[in-house]
């Protein structure tokens, strides 16, 4: 008796458009340590690791790190007065390594993402996170922000 399997191409093309949206995140992606909620003084470590330069502006309610890495990403931290990075932004064609820039936050994020249906961006709204990420190969966009550290007068939509 010859069994043959039916073939499903939707559900495997499907598969592989989600196992190679994992390989980018975690194979492809460069080393960040100034993690959502730490210290502005690990920023430069994220500088040289990334082997970038960086760009600081102040305002008067914040202060963006932007590291523009030789690949063409660029990772923008945002600082509190207080000196905590309290949201991080990314767009370029590669993604940052996400366990490290969202650090103790990613558990968070990986339990909410496992719940996921479908595809598109990736919206995940909590009481202490707020993420989105979202694009294709060579044309990445993200944010992740926590909303209770945000300085008075800083909206989310400055995160960007």
């Amino acid at each position: 008796m010859n069994l043959i399997t039916p073939y499903k191409p939707r559900f495997l093309k499907d598969k592989l458009i989600f196992a190679s949206l994992l390989l980018t995140l975690f194979a492809v992606s460069f080393p960040a340590y100034a993690e959502l909620g730490g210290d502005e003084a690990s920023i430069q470590t994220d500088q040289v690791q990334m082997q970038g330069v960086r760009r600081i502006a102040r305002a008067s309610t914040h202060v963006m790190h932007e590291i523009q890495t030789p690949t063409g990403t660029k990772v923008r931290e945002f600082v509190s007065p207080a000196g905590k990075v309290f949201g991080v932004a990314w767009e370029g064609p590669f993604l940052p390594n996400l366990q490290q820039v969202l650090g103790s936050y990613f558990a968070q994020l990986s339990r909410a993402q496992s719940n996921r249906r479908g595809r598109g961006p990736l919206v995940i709204q909590l009481p202490g996170l707020v993420f989105y990420s979202g694009g294709h190969m060579r044309a990445f966009a993200g944010q992740a922000y926590i909303p209770d550290m945000l300085p008075q007068g800083v909206t989310a939509e400055a995160i960007r």
